[in-house]
């Protein structure tokens, strides 16, 4: 069989097993509230398995958008993470009006939904609560149900398995716009399994309507799927970057570089002051961390944290990935950034992500936990027995909204 070579040497089939929302949707109107006049929350990085775009793909197939919503990063995918906010506009290729769901407004006003008869959905998510994109659905969802707007959801792999549950939930008052109902950090549910919990807590099953996959099952990752890769944001180049990224975005919680601003954003972690070798060593002895290796390395970012100046770290490298868990590797890369190098060391301090007050690891983790326990130095294993209550409680809840 013909095959394409991609990152990890992973071989991506040239007949796609995966069949997604988006290309189910045209058999299936008939039976769905589409109406005369839908709304597309997506953007151009949402694509058929044939990589026409879902603007393209649904104007194509007689399904009449009339005006189009775009999430962070912005409609074009062009603009980079954490409050770079963009203005809607006109798309010149259809014309149709695109709102921006990340500035002024991060929920659809009564005004942008006046004249729409249902809001299609297709975004493509990570498989982590940080990853805004399932956020801006669900205030969709939200301010749909409101003025009686069925939403419906074109459903996607979550590219890194829809089996594996990790990290902790979300503490009282510390909901944000990077979580804004408890789920574990990596949650194993497509959007779809996602927008149907969610429906189900805050009472919206009538207004949601999910278009599900054929051929996806829990334990595929995205090589498995046959589709091809687009980033679906700028720091998401690849299949093994949103692997890394449930436990890498906790690094934007520090004065760290998570190596945004290379060529591997969330593979690279370092700054000028710190020595990869000593933490590649330090990592090393850690008992527990499994699937991943750490190479001392040095980087030097072109924009963002210590832009333009050589940084000092490690690579990492995910060996196995059914072993491979983020969120406790990335705790301990930074517990031991603290531990060598605590006169450099430092949170970042807010805004962060809309909130002005909260520190920023606070809002990633969903609490001060993680903060407070790399301040007293508890190893990593001690966390994880804590976060196996609520990811089994989770795991039981779930249950009843997952479709595969």
């Amino acid at each position: 069989m013909l095959a394409l070579i991609d990152d990890e040497d992973y071989i991506y089939s040239m007949f796609k097993s995966v069949r997604i929302g988006l290309e189910r949707l045209p058999e299936m109107r008939k039976s769905l509230p589409v109406g005369e006049s839908p709304a597309l929350l997506g953007s151009v990085a949402s694509v058929s398995g044939d990589l026409c775009a879902s603007i393209d793909f649904l104007l194509g197939n007689g399904i009449p958008i009339g005006s189009i919503f775009g999430p962070q990063h912005g409609y074009l995918v062009t603009d980079q993470a954490n409050m770079v906010e963009w203005d809607g506009a006109v798309d010149r290729r259809t014309g149709l009006r695109i709102h921006s769901l990340y500035g002024k407004n991060r929920r659809p006003t009564p005004e942008m939904l006046d004249g729409v008869s249902s809001l299609i959905i297709d975004l493509q998510d990570i498989g982590a609560r940080y990853y805004t994109y399932i956020w801006t659905a669900l205030l969709c969802l939200r301010a749909c149900a409101k003025k009686g707007i069925p939403v419906i959801v074109l459903d996607r792999p979550n590219p890194i398995d829809g089996v594996t549950l990790e990290g902790p939930g979300i503490s009282n008052d510390f909901e944000s716009f990077v979580g804004l109902s408890s789920i574990p950090i990596r949650h194993g549910c497509t959007i779809g399994e996602l927008m149907r919990i969610f429906a189900r807590r805050e009472g919206f099953e009538n207004a949601l309507h999910v278009v599900g996959m054929e051929g996806w099952s829990r334990g595929m990752r995205w090589p498995d799927t046959g589709l091809p890769w687009v980033s679906p944001s700028p720091n998401m180049p690849n299949f093994s970057t949103a692997a890394l990224y449930p436990g890498g975005c906790l690094i934007e919680g520090t004065n760290l570089s998570e190596g945004r601003g290379t060529t591997l954003p969330f593979h690279l972690v370092g700054a000028p002051w710190s020595d990869g070798y000593d933490l590649a060593a330090a990592l090393d002895a850690e008992e527990k961390l499994s699937g991943v290796a750490f190479r001392p390395t040095t980087f030097k970012p072109c924009f963002d944290k210590f832009a333009g100046r050589i940084c000092n770290g490690i690579q990492i490298h995910i060996v196995d990935y059914s072993l491979f868990e983020p969120v406790l590797t990335f705790y301990s890369i930074i517990r031991n950034f603290k531990r060598l190098f605590p006169g450099d060391f430092r949170w970042a301090s807010p805004p962060y992500e809309y909130e002005f007050e909260k520190p920023p690891i606070d809002i990633l983790a969903g609490g001060p936990q993680i903060r407070e326990s790399v301040e007293a130095d508890v190893p990593g294993t001690e966390l994880k027995s804590i976060w196996q209550g609520f990811t089994e409680q989770f795991e039981s809840e779930r249950r009843e909204g997952l479709l595969y």
